[in-house]
């Protein structure tokens, strides 16, 4: 399979279909409701900052798709609200006509039928190469490690750092990321913070969240914090901030 990967503003066909793609994200993962401040105005302001990828079997069908937001971090230290947190930084300088000094990875969703098959990395090298070409000398992520779901109960802390015999990540996503130039930096513990009543709940998960207390939840990389008495449950999800050095 040979992809074409190029950004949104070189291919603005692909913006009807950008967010129709079959994929394998939980259905409370889109529930953030930062997530408003980039993708609905990510095929209009961040174009530059979007990548697709196409492949020579299903020319213009969607294969893959890449995210990235130039933000602002004033004090240099990359930040504990990670995801939530690059997104409303870069609305912020947005709104304030800043210029943005940092960019950062968003996600890279690829389509499921597509997956396993090596499109990760080649989405994870285009996104290195776009950052660089937008004149960035370094690329951050707030990685999603991809197997930490199976384990809700394992400290982040613990599981980010976790290594294999070979030296690299325990984690498959952490790896990839790793072998690209990744330097795995810290934990964001709260990078992304989803509440909702627990009929949102129910209807996100179908799990009858009626217990108070931790709930594990499939997708979940924590448990999610059910209070039935107060009608409403959090998840706080933790995140791996990861460095891709650029030129070199």
């Amino acid at each position: 399979m040979a992809l074409r990967i190029t950004t949104l503003s070189e291919r603005p066909e692909f913006i009807p279909t950008l967010w129709d793609m079959d994929h394998s994200w939980p259905e409370f993962m889109m529930k953030d409701p930062i997530a408003d401040f980039f993708y609905a105005v990510a095929d209009t302001a961040y174009t530059d900052y979007v990548l697709v990828a196409d492949d020579d079997a299903e020319p213009g069908r969607l294969a893959a798709r890449g995210c990235t937001m130039p933000f602002t971090l004033k004090d240099g230290e990359l930040p504990d609200d990670g995801w939530d947190g690059v997104i409303r930084r870069a609305w912020l300088a947005r709104e304030r006509g800043e210029r943005p000094g940092r960019i950062s990875a968003l996600e890279i969703t690829v389509r499921r039928d597509l997956l396993g098959k090596g499109v990760s990395p080649l989405m994870v090298a285009a996104m290195r190469a776009n950052a660089a070409r937008l004149g960035f000398d370094e690329l951050v992520a707030p990685v999603r490690p991809n197997h930490k779901h199976l384990e809700p109960h394992t400290p982040m802390a613990e599981y980010a750092f976790r290594t294999r015999p070979d030296g690299l990540p325990h984690d498959p996503w952490l790896r990839v990321h790793v072998r690209a130039g990744g330097e795995i930096v810290k934990v964001a513990p709260r990078s992304m913070t989803i509440a909702g009543t627990l009929a949102e709940w129910r209807g996100w998960t179908g799990l009858p969240f009626d217990r108070p207390g931790p709930a594990e939840v499939p997708g979940a990389l924590n448990p999610v914090h059910v209070e039935p008495g107060h009608d409403h449950a959090v998840y706080v999800e933790p995140n791996v901030w990861v460095s891709h050095p650029l030129g070199r």
